[in-house]
Order: C-alpha cells, then structure tokens, then sequence
C-alpha cells in the first residue's frame, strides 16, 4: 500500500512487473503503451503492436524518432533485437487466433463479471473507437485493464453491470488503477493490493461488492 494513489507512469510499472516472462503482449492504444517503457529485457516479453510489428521497444526519443514506426497510438517506438513486421490481416489473426498471453486495454467501465466497455460512451456525438480492442478481448488468453477508478464526475469505473456498450463479455481477468488493484475470479472481486486508500474506504465507495485477499 502506499500513501497517494499512482500517476499513471507508476501504475505502467506495477502493471509491468506482473507481466509473465516470455509473453506475447498487446498494450492497448492511450496509457497502456507507458508499460513498454518499464519492461526490461531480462523478462523477455514480446511485444505485438496490430498495426503490424512484432518486438517492438519503449517509446522512441530524440535521433531514435522514425516516423514510419510507430505503435498502434501513432507513437514513435524502437525496434527490440529479431523483430518482425506483417500484414495487418496476419496481425488481426494473431490476435483472433489465441497467440497473446497478455493484452492491456484501456476502459470506461469495466463489471464485476468481467464484461468490458471500451469504445463508445453511448453520449450523443461521441466518436465511437472500436479499433482492435473486441479482437484483443476476446483473443488473449489474460485481458488486463489499466484505467482510472473513478470518473472526472467521481462514478465509479468499477461497477455491478455496465451502462455503456459493451466491448466483450466476462473477458477481464484482472483491473489495475490509480487507486487499487482488483483480481474478477469465480468467486467475485478481489483486492489485491491499494495505494492511497483502504478496502474500507473503496467498500464505501463502489457498489461492487470487494474481497480481501487471502494470506
């Protein structure tokens, strides 16, 4: 537990952390590209990016900058040792198919039953952005989330059944925000771990009912 909740660059790196060696990940488009930049070459994980490449590195600076590399989001990205680059249709496969261990996916709601909302508010003139995230939700075999736990309007992100559309169903295996980590088991919604807060303090403030974690 720490004392303030996570910026989004700290959160990057726990999630980074909990990464199996040697997976093959897809880091969703907006805060899920930061995790590229805490993994570490001892962990052997491959990144795969559906606009086509696979082995792709941290977030290109400065001379490293090549505009015709790029992940997903259009950020510049470097090249990590025997990368490989594809059809964008090979790419969906990969995705369809069942070869990702791990994908990050960013949300607007996520329920306690695993269901995921990520590409469309539903409010009028909204721009929805389906992109890849149905085929990387129902494709991964582990679908995290990274997202803030509340709103700019204070509701809740977490909650009993989602009001948005939804992306895939009971997909989510695991929830990482700025102030708590969730595990969605069989059994409900588990908390891992805190920052800034308490299980009694995100009891009081979501509807979903939380699990303490067991040992």
């Amino acid at each position: 537990m720490t004392t303030t909740p996570l910026s989004m660059d700290e959160l990057a790196k726990v999630i980074a952390g909990d990464i199996p060696e040697g997976a093959f990940v897809n880091l969703g488009i907006g805060q899920p590209t930061k995790i590229a930049d805490h993994l570490t070459a001892e962990q052997g994980v491959v990144l795969h990016t559906e606009n086509g490449m696979l082995g792709m590195g941290r977030k290109a600076e400065g001379d490293e900058v090549d505009a015709d590399l790029t992940n997903a989001g259009k950020v510049p990205v470097v090249e990590t040792p025997g990368c490989s680059y594809f059809h964008h249709a090979d790419s969906f496969a990969m995705m369809r198919g069942g070869h990702l261990d791990v994908c990050v996916l960013g949300a607007f709601q996520v329920s306690g039953g695993g269901d995921l909302a990520n590409w469309h508010t539903g409010a009028p003139g909204a721009i929805p952005a389906v992109g890849g995230a149905m085929d990387l939700a129902i494709g991964a075999k582990q679908v995290f989330v990274m997202m803030t736990l509340f709103a700019k309007d204070g509701t809740p992100k977490l909650v009993p059944e989602c009001t948005y559309p939804l992306t895939g169903v009971g997909c989510v295996s695991r929830v990482y925000t700025d102030l708590a980590v969730f595990d969605l088991t069989a059994d409900g919604v588990v908390v891992l771990d805190t920052f800034g807060t308490t299980l009694a303090e995100l009891r009081e403030r979501l509807d979903v009912p939380l699990l303490e974690r067991e040992g």
